[in-house]
């Protein structure tokens, strides 16, 4: 894992690594965990992905 949201939120968001590639794994906390992960793709791409995650652009 490179970096995470705040874990005091009921939905995590982690950007790891694996393979080379990099993807953005989704965690919602609740009754039910449920754990949901993106499409693996280049560092320099998912890299953009996950600053507008941060900033609201993605979701």
């Amino acid at each position: 894992m490179h970096r995470h949201t705040c874990e005091c939120k009921a939905t995590i968001y982690e950007l790891c690594s694996a393979g080379g590639l990099m993807f953005i794994r989704r965690t919602k906390r609740g009754v039910k965990v449920e754990v949901r992960e993106s499409e693996r793709l280049v560092s320099a791409r998912m890299r953009l992905l996950w600053l507008r995650l941060l900033s609201g652009e993605a979701h």
